[in-house]
């Protein structure tokens, strides 16, 4: 497997971008920004971007995409149903930022719990974790080793803001407990910001969780 994590955008998400080794099919997950820098990790390495993914629709997550979808037309971005809203709202929210944004793209599928998205030999398994947004989303990859690429629902001890548009803070502590901490210890945990972490080491230091 193809895995490559870099900082993009005004507030240095986390895009990743993953791909089958064998057909070079790829999804691109979080393109907040600098769309030339992940083209060019793209296009360097010979991928065939088959999905845009997004853990949510925050300005810093989704920034790029209209220009992803322009360079590979057959790319689907994908996004959970319940932040349409704010994506519909990205003028909005840039301008709150005293940032300016361009139109976005059309949602080409609406993510579900527990949806999958295959690419070549690798499958991509989707969690749906309301808290930080109504449609946070968190998406599992098993290869090597058991990934989670969890936006900016759990942090390297920490947890995602729930004080900006559709928080809760109930509802962020039940997505990351009933679901996240029930994935296999092992896993590494590649949140929207900050360095990695592991389902283990947050279980037992997160100040949040423990």
């Amino acid at each position: 497997m193809f895995k490559k994590t870099f900082t993009v955008g005004p507030i240095q998400c986390n895009c990743s971008i993953i791909a089958c080794d064998e057909t070079k099919e790829a999804i691109v997950i979080d393109p907040g920004g600098d769309s030339d820098k992940i083209k060019t990790i793209i296009d360097e390495n010979g991928l065939k971007p088959k999905y845009i993914l997004h853990t949510h629709a925050h300005f810093d997550h989704v920034l790029g995409a209209k220009a992803l979808k322009m360079a590979y037309s057959d790319a689907k971005i994908c996004l959970n149903k319940g932040d349409e809203w704010l994506y519909n709202n990205l003028d909005l929210q840039c301008g709150l930022f005293g940032m300016k944004s361009e139109p976005v793209a059309p949602i080409d599928i609406f993510i579900e719990d527990e949806e999958e998205f295959k690419i070549g030999n690798l499958n991509t398994k989707t969690i749906h974790t309301p808290g930080h947004t109504p449609g946070s989303l968190c998406f599992c990859v098993a290869d090597k080793e058991n990934i989670v690429f969890s936006g900016d629902t759990l942090f390297n001890g920490g947890i995602g803001r729930t004080d900006l548009w559709g928080g809760s803070y109930d509802d962020i502590i039940k997505s990351i407990k009933n679901r996240l901490l029930n994935l296999d210890n092992d896993t590494t945990v590649i949140p929207g910001h900050g360095s990695n972490t592991s389902i283990w080491q947050e279980k037992k230091q997160n100040p949040f969780l423990v």
